[in-house]
């Protein structure tokens, strides 16, 4: 098992699903571990009902049903699926319409989902989930990329409040895959996937909705910085030892 995560670790995330569905053949012992540790990346189904589209992940799943965050109920149906409680499917409802104006002022478009369920902890978990499709098809396209995706997926585990303070522990997952193809540069690809956590203890004065936002859009922000500097950065400096630009090239060239 501890090998198996290993390689997915280091397998691009747009071969995620090929390398997993190997794995599952692999060892169907292991398969339920595998699909709750490995993420994958995001896929997207309407809801007939709403007229909405909501994400598919391992949080929203009930057997081979997926339950959308709009009409609360499973596609496809799914008579004895899992449900939250009244209370906290008020707080979910509240959050998807919050998420998505974050994801419209952040992303300029895409899609989101949040899902909420109890835990054994007295407590709830809450994931909250994008996706981004960059290419050329996609919604808010800037025309740069012949094909992009980015996949977003923070959860986040509240503990039960001690008087004035909860704990809320943030996993958050990034998976980015982008191509290019031009002329001048010919075709290039790049992908990857970034994973960090976060504790905090706050106050609930001003609600878990703040709290939780609070964390993600400092989260966020990390991660894109992170994957400015491992991925742009090195790919910037590998490209420019390996093919310098002309002028430094020249400066290169001893006299003879």
């Amino acid at each position: 098992m501890e090998a198996a995560m290993g390689l997915m670790r280091r397998i691009p995330p747009k071969h995620t699903d090929t390398a997993l569905s190997a794995l599952l053949s692999l060892m169907p012992n292991h398969s339920s571990d595998l699909l709750s540790q490995v993420d994958q990346p995001l896929q997207v189904l309407c809801d007939v009902d709403s007229g909405k589209e909501f994400i598919l992940c391992e949080y929203n799943r009930d057997a081979d049903s997926y339950r959308s965050p709009w009409s609360n109920k499973y596609h496809p149906p799914l008579e004895d699926g899992s449900l939250p409680s009244a209370e906290l499917r008020k707080l979910e409802i509240e959050a998807s319409d919050i998420f998505a104006i974050y994801r419209d002022q952040y992303y300029e478009g895409g899609i989101s989902s949040v899902y909420m369920w109890e835990d054994d902890n007295e407590g709830f978990v809450a994931c909250f989930l994008i996706k981004k499709d960059g290419s050329k098809t996609g919604q808010g396209r800037r025309g740069y990329l012949e094909e992009g995706a980015w996949d977003a997926i923070h959860v986040i585990e509240v503990g039960p409040e001690e008087e004035e303070n909860t704990n809320y522990r943030l996993t958050s997952t990034v998976m980015l895959t982008l191509t290019t193809s031009n002329e001048s540069s010919g075709t290039f690809s790049l992908s990857g996937s970034i994973r960090r956590q976060m504790n905090m203890k706050l106050s609930v004065a001003d609600g878990h909705l703040c709290n939780m936002g609070r964390m993600i859009e400092e989260m966020e922000s990390k991660l894109r910085n992170s994957l400015d500097q491992v991925y742009f950065g090195k790919t910037r400096e590998m490209v420019c030892t390996l093919r310098p630009p002309a002028e430094v090239a020249q400066m290169r060239i001893p006299e003879s």
